[in-house]
């Protein structure tokens, strides 16, 4: 998509203005989301509480799947809200999309290959900090790097390259993909009036559900391969 870009700058920092927004957006939802499903919690969950306890129970089968016992139990707090963040930010840009002066200020966060990018980079900073911290710096070299044989090191820091891109870009691309063919199928039900918009709409149902659907799917595979690359840097090969 074509887009024009406002940026501003403060402090000397350019910040584009149609990236940041959508971000902010998707924050501020999940935030007033979980603050209103968790108010008034119960010993017997009823009604909102269960949508909230069914989140928690979901994410933390994602790390007891890839890093089983306490080890794992520290991480459900960041893959709660990463998958909450991710799932929102699919969504957004099916519900409503704003542009103004050809920048879109309300889509999909994740449908810019700037925000996934951010993303994956915090994630395998964190995975790489964790591995230092627990191994020190040289136990983690070793285990990431020259296990199980040191003949591996240059595949090795190859994976780290490959594992940053396919992380970042596999979402970016289902998610970017999704929202051009939905803006296609809009352009198209307007070039031969009644003619085009009939089987537009139908298209268009069908294809912002096959949406929902691939953007609930790479939540989670953001968040298994996030655990599954900790995993990687805290526990022996």
């Amino acid at each position: 998509m074509n887009e024009g870009a406002n940026v501003q700058t403060f402090f000397g920092i350019p910040f584009n203005i149609g990236n940041d927004v959508p971000g902010l957006i998707a924050a501020a939802i999940v935030f007033f989301l979980m603050f209103f499903l968790s108010r008034r919690i119960e010993m017997k969950p009823t009604g909102k509480q269960n949508v909230i306890e069914w989140i928690i129970d979901f994410t933390n089968s994602i790390i007891k799947s890839t890093m089983p016992g306490r080890d794992g139990q520290k991480f459900g707090l960041l893959i709660f809200t990463l998958f909450s963040f991710i799932f929102v930010s699919n969504q957004l840009g099916l519900m409503l999309q704003i542009t103004v002066n050809n920048v879109t200020y309300v889509k999909s966060p994740t449908a810019n290959v700037m925000t996934t990018m951010t993303l994956a980079f915090m994630v395998l900073l964190l995975a790489h900090f964790l591995g230092v911290k627990k191994f020190g710096f040289r136990g983690y070299f070793k285990n990431t790097y020259l296990s199980p044989i040191p003949f591996l090191l240059p595949i090795s820091v190859l994976e780290e390259f490959t594992n940053f891109l396919t992380l970042a870009l596999r979402l970016y691309g289902n998610i970017y993909s999704g929202e051009v063919l939905l803006k296609l199928i809009y352009k198209f039900s307007k070039v031969y009036g009644i003619a085009s918009f009939v089987p537009a709409v139908p298209l268009e149902i069908i294809w912002q559900g096959f949406s929902v659907f691939i953007g609930s799917i790479q939540a989670y595979v953001f968040v298994t391969l996030t655990m599954v690359y900790i995993s990687q840097k805290v526990e022996k090969e």
